[in-house]
């Protein structure tokens, strides 16, 4: 009897051993890739204009890393990352942009749409700027990525604004400590609600703001022919930043006075209360 269990026990033993066998035999392995080689349509210097924003600035391609599993050649739709840095940041820059492509081989790119990188990139307009380019391919779950060579370009990005950039710009309202203009210049808003222009499109002020007032943003002060407030009805902004716009409504203060650094830039349109 107990020579019986044990031929049943060793069996059994066999059983789990082969089907454990045939199991990993089935499991598909990654084998090997090739880097993608990265090309661009052209290298030259590139001065981005206005005018031409619609027109093909540059296209780039890249040769398919052709993934191997055990099974044969990979089936799974391979992911391609397409990166743009600074050079000599070695793609480590907080300011990299990263343009996702799935499964095609190429990316053309706009003057505007790569105007538009280079200006994310905190890149200073009408001037030439070094630029580094490469691809990065990877299977499902950013799996096996494999990266390329790298372009060098360079590249001058124009100035692309939401809204034209005023000489100045002031703050009005109840919710500042003057209050709403009086329709003059007499009551020294030039020097104690003048925001300063921090850069090309951008301006700063810092300022106390009472709580749960309302305030507008002024090109002029004293005078109502232009200002800039909410996109959305009256106070119904976020009031750490939101959008505005030209003819906007009032724009409502955070819920708690004290003093506030507040951002305007007019290359986005947003404004922002910390």
């Amino acid at each position: 009897m107990k020579s019986i269990i044990k031929l049943i026990s060793l069996s059994l033993v066999l059983a789990t051993t082969l089907w454990s066998c045939t199991k990993d035999e089935n499991k598909e392995y990654i084998l090997s890739g090739n880097n993608p080689v990265l090309s661009a349509s052209s290298t030259a210097p590139l001065v981005l204009d206005l005018i031409n924003k619609d027109n093909q600035a540059i296209k780039f391609s890249w040769t398919n890393p052709n993934y191997e599993f055990t099974t044969g050649t990979s089936s799974q739709d391979v992911n391609y990352t397409l990166q743009f840095d600074t050079t000599g940041a070695n793609f480590t820059n907080p300011k990299l942009v990263s343009r996702s492509v799935s499964k095609d081989l190429s990316m053309s790119l706009t003057v505007k749409e790569l105007n538009s990188i280079l200006l994310s990139m905190d890149l200073v307009e009408n001037m030439p700027h070094n630029i580094e380019i490469r691809i990065v391919s990877s299977l499902t779950g950013s799996a096996v990525p494999l990266t390329s060579n790298v372009i060098k370009i360079v590249a001058t990005p124009y100035l692309d604004v939401k809204y034209p950039v005023p000489a100045n710009l002031y703050i009005t309202g109840a919710a500042t400590p003057l209050s709403w203009q009086c329709g003059c210049a007499s009551d020294g808003a030039g020097t104690t609600q003048k925001f300063a222009k921090i850069s090309s499109t951008a301006f700063q002020l810092t300022i106390t703001l009472s709580a749960g007032n309302s305030y507008l943003l002024l090109p002029a002060y004293g005078s109502w022919s232009a200002k800039y407030g909410g996109v959305a009805a009256g106070n119904a902004n976020n009031v750490t930043g939101d959008d505005f716009q030209p003819n906007g409504n009032d724009l409502l203060a955070p819920s708690v006075t004290k003093s506030y650094k507040i951002t305007v830039d007019f290359k986005t349109g947003k404004f922002i209360v910390q």
